[in-house]
């Protein structure tokens, strides 16, 4: 699919980052959500590049304290100090730019009107028009700080992320800031309940017939006939997980299989697993199973 929005390189470039490493929801049809960190230690300076005009918003959450940041908007300046863990947002219609003259950290959450639009009618609530974004007001926003965190792992290694992981996490980031600062309000309650035994069952049958590929969120709520957000919660319900931490553990129940019944290299477990390599498969394995893949193949032989 050919990038729309102002995300990755795009910004990157706007901003002179030295990274920027992108992760790319692309599960509300329609639109897609973005996250990507931008930094730079010794950067070249002067005022940043204009963004190409987008009806989309940024939410930035700072990670490194940046004093005395000068802001443009619509030919207006600011002035102010940023911290790390403050939380940012900037209207892409208003060309914001950056005066650029010390070492810098941030995330990017690229977030358009239509994706806001969307998770608006997914939870039968109150459409949002505008998110509240003065140039320069900081926010001490807690929910978009670990959200913002628990995707920087993932973003740095694009090739290991669970999409099912990156697209529950960059849902939650809209409906939070729908909520916080779009006025949106939920004023019919959602059916309530998980998922009917034959959804579960045509849901569980797909991610084991597909753990090799990629699942995302609006691929399985598919297999149900309702919408992504209203899939995720009623999976959750359902088992007690979320989408991402079932399909993981189905993966390490597979592997756990392929290395009782063959003599597989951990690599080639790995992939017919669905990981991206064995580093990747002994990371998740342990924080599942509690021991590396290899020793619980060596326990099983003893």
């Amino acid at each position: 699919m050919m990038q729309t929005g102002v995300y990755g390189a795009i910004l990157g470039k706007a901003l002179r980052s030295d990274i920027a490493p992108v992760l790319v929801n692309r599960s509300l049809r329609k639109s897609e959500i973005a996250i990507t960190e931008v930094r730079s230690d010794k950067p070249e300076t002067g005022l940043s590049s204009s963004m190409p005009a987008d009806d989309a918003y940024m939410i930035s959450l700072k990670l490194k304290d940046y004093p005395d940041c000068e802001a443009w908007a619509e030919r207006k300046v600011k002035k102010y100090d940023v911290f790390a863990g403050a939380t940012y947002i900037y209207d892409l219609k208003t060309d914001p730019r950056y005066v650029i003259n010390k070492a810098y950290h941030s995330i990017f959450f690229y977030v358009p009107r239509s994706a806001l639009s969307t998770v608006a009618e997914q939870s039968n609530a109150t459409p949002v028009h505008h998110l509240y974004c003065p140039l320069g007001e900081a926010f001490d926003d807690p929910v978009i700080r670990h959200l913002g965190m628990s995707l920087l792992e993932a973003v740095r290694r694009p090739a290991e992320a669970n999409q099912l992981f990156v697209d529950h996490v960059t849902m939650a980031i809209a409906l939070h800031a729908a909520t916080a600062y779009g006025g949106m309000q939920i004023f019919k309650t959602l059916a309530k309940g998980g998922l009917t035994q034959r959804q579960l069952k045509r849901v569980c049958d797909y991610i084991d017939a597909n753990l090799e590929g990629t699942t995302t969120l609006e691929t399985l709520a598919a297999e149900c006939d309702i919408s992504a957000s209203h899939f995720a919660r009623a999976f959750r319900h359902t088992t007690g997980v979320s989408p991402h931490q079932w399909l993981l553990r189905r993966r390490v129940e597979t592997a756990k299989s392929l290395m009782q019944v063959s003599t597989l290299t951990l690599a080639e477990v790995a992939t017919k697993a669905g990981f991206t390599d064995a580093s990747h498969l002994s990371r998740v394995f342990k924080t599942i199973a509690g021991v590396s893949p290899g020793a619980w193949r060596r326990s099983r032989s003893n």
